[in-house]
């Protein structure tokens, strides 16, 4: 049932590209809603236009005010800091040789800062933080970096709250034996809306948040930073969900306000259904608005290739002024594409604005605190030295092939509930692969081997911890064991993988000098994982007995192998640069040893007999013992 009016325009009519200006409206301007024209207010007395959208506001200081950018120092005839915020690519500004050195730049008023892109000159920092400040004299660090490698660096700022008047990057250690250099420093964002008892736009750079998003630079703080492309058809500046249909964006106006109408600047990708809800608590949602069946009808119609598609503009005026603080977009159906035709496929969402107008609102809008370390002592919560006669069931889930699990990543083998493959032995757990040739049925597939996979879903599902395991591994190309963690959530059809994060702690693809560890979520899946390998010192093997582990904090994740450090990935970085952390949920531990796939076959290039398993290998296989070897697992947890 309709609760208001909306009126939608294909991107492909002539639109001007409005930019923050909007919020405040020139006057005699006319806005025109659900066929109504509707007085914008002029702008108040005193006030100054605001920047363009999406420009570069650290270049636009510097323009007006050059003393806006100093610095501690300068390498000797090098020009100053202004030379990292004039524009031009060939010049630089370079510090002092010192790891301390910084450089900074006065904004002019206090923004919301979306992001920073630092263009490093060979000279870069290792080490640095990136702060923001409203007075120049207290410091806040939204960006830490300490394993640079110089090139451009973008760090988003979503979803921390960063508002400041100054922005600097404080060097901590230099790279090279020179000082810093860098030939741009750019700082992006736009003053957020205050409090207005005249109507107008209330979440121009207000918080936005989603239950999803495809990656940094498509996170959902983009929907209110002013402005959208001409022609709606552009990846720019833009909120795109993960691909699911029970996906939604919201906007923070900072205090309950009056509603009128809320307007959602569309990429091609938009919304077929969807509702417009309202919440005084960010809990209970009330639905204002829904599109007509006529209007879903017409969307979703609308089947174009996604080179030819282009976005809407919705302008829904309410049938009556809502009130509330915070306002969502819920997606209730994705547009369709011929991809290629004349098949279809769905995406995400994407939306490049999200506007709502009315009167309320504050500036004082702010996203929440992000966690911080957890205090106390670890203690045991789960260990397993696999000292009985027999798996323990109590502990662990035997996973197979066709009924908890599908065959996943190209792998050769079924994973069977037997003590061929499963069973404890000399006081360890061992998985075994066996070879029998086209002999083993599971889940309507036929397999030529079987092995071994268990885990602790339902057992023992946990957030936070140190998780560790004593290992020996199989050596040979192809045989691919693994120690690892799953989100609780996975199966759930509203979140699945990657959304439901992935904790690789330990892989191994058959050779005898690395192993692997790796984090996969939206944004940072598959082959574009965030990951490393570590190499065993000494002349180590994998057949050797190591204990892998890793400690996982709430900022966060840090592998290790025999106790020393292999990867350390923080939440920070992983958010500034990549996507979302979806690592603050349940998650269980994994064992399995897989045979060939996509990992292996990566390496090896082998696509014969098996993928990523060559007949050297299937050899050893039907042989016997090969096998991955547990010692024990354990979990511990603080409190």
């Amino acid at each position: 049932m309709r609760s208001g009016t909306s009126r939608r325009s294909s991107g492909t009519s002539r639109r001007k590209r409005l930019t923050p200006l909007v919020a405040l409206a020139a006057a005699c301007t006319l806005t025109l809603l659900a066929g109504v024209a509707v007085a914008a207010p002029a702008d108040p007395p005193g006030a100054v236009a605001a920047a363009a959208w999406d420009t570069d506001r650290a270049a636009e200081a510097y323009t007006t005010d050059p003393a806006s950018a100093t610095a501690s120092g300068n390498e000797a005839g090098t020009p100053g800091p202004g030379a990292a915020f004039d524009g031009n690519a060939s010049t630089r500004w370079s510090s002092q040789f010192a790891d301390d050195a910084w450089i900074r730049v006065d904004l002019g008023a206090t923004l919301r800062v979306d992001r920073v892109v630092l263009d490093w000159e060979a000279a870069y920092g290792k080490k640095y933080v990136l702060e923001a400040s409203r007075n120049g004299t207290d410091w806040t660090p939204f960006y830490t970096e300490t394993t640079g490698t110089g090139g451009s660096v973008t760090a988003h700022t979503y979803p921390q709250e960063v508002t400041g008047r100054y922005v600097r990057m404080r060097g901590v250690e230099r790279a090279t034996p020179y000082g810093y250099s860098l030939h741009a420093f750019k700082v992006y964002g736009g003053e957020p809306a205050p409090a207005s008892t005249t109507r107008s736009n209330l979440a121009l750079n207000h918080p936005a948040r989603s239950n999803r998003y495809q990656h940094a630079g498509n996170s959902p703080a983009f929907v209110t930073d002013g402005g959208w492309p001409a022609g709606l058809k552009a990846d720019q500046t833009r909120w795109s969900s993960d691909w699911n249909v029970n996906r939604w964006v919201s906007v923070d106006l900072g205090a309950r306000s009056t509603i009128d109408t809320v307007d959602l600047y569309w990429e091609a990708a938009y919304a077929v259904d969807y509702e417009l809800q309202v919440s005084d608590d960010d809990q209970t949602w009330r639905t204002v608005h829904k599109p007509s069946a006529a209007e879903v009808a017409e969307r979703r119609a609308d089947v174009k290739s996604p080179a030819e598609a282009v976005g809407w503009h919705d302008s829904v005026r309410l049938s009556q002024p809502a009130t509330g603080r915070y306002v969502r977009m819920l997606g209730k159906e994705r547009r369709s594409f011929y991809n290629p035709a004349p098949a279809t496929a769905q995406f995400g969402y994407s939306l490049y604005e999200f506007q709502v107008w009315g009167t309320g609102g504050s500036a004082s809008a702010a996203y929440p605190a992000l966690p911080g370390e957890q205090s106390g002592a670890y203690r045991t919560m789960f260990f397993d030295d696999f000292t009985g006669a027999s798996l323990d069931r109590s502990k662990w889930r035997v996973v197979r092939t066709g009924q908890e699990m599908g065959s996943v990543n190209g792998e050769s083998q079924a994973y069977v509930d037997s003590t061929n493959n499963i069973r404890t032995e000399n006081g360890s757990l061992v998985l075994e692969a066996d070879y029998c040739d086209n002999c083993t049925s599971a889940g309507g597939g036929t397999y030529d081997f079987t092995s071994g996979r268990v885990d602790t879903n339902t057992k023992f599902d946990f957030t936070y911890g140190k998780v560790s395991a004593r290992m020996k591994l199989p050596v040979g190309d192809g045989f691919w064991p693994a120690f690892w963690m799953l989100g609780s959530d996975v199966d759930d059809p509203n979140v699945s993988w990657p959304a439901s994060g992935e904790t690789d702690i330990m892989e191994n693809i058959g050779y005898a000098d690395w192993t692997s560890s790796a984090l996969h979520g939206p944004g940072y899946s598959a082959d574009g994982n965030i990951g490393a390998r570590q190499t065993y010192p000494n002349g180590g093997r994998a057949d050797q007995w190591h204990t892998y582990a890793v400690e996982w904090t709430p900022t966060t994740m840090r592998f290790s192998v025999d106790d020393r450090v292999v990867q350390e990935t923080t939440r920070n970085k992983l958010e500034s640069t990549r996507g979302e952390w979806v690592f603050d949920h349940d998650q269980y531990v994994i064992l399995n040893l897989a045979l060939g796939g996509a990992y292996p076959a990566g390496w090896n290039k082998v696509t014969q007999p098996y993928w990523g398993l060559p007949q050297s290998s299937v050899d050893r296989i039907a042989a016997g013992g090969v096998k991955a070897e547990i010692d024990w697992v354990r979990a511990e947890q603080k409190g």
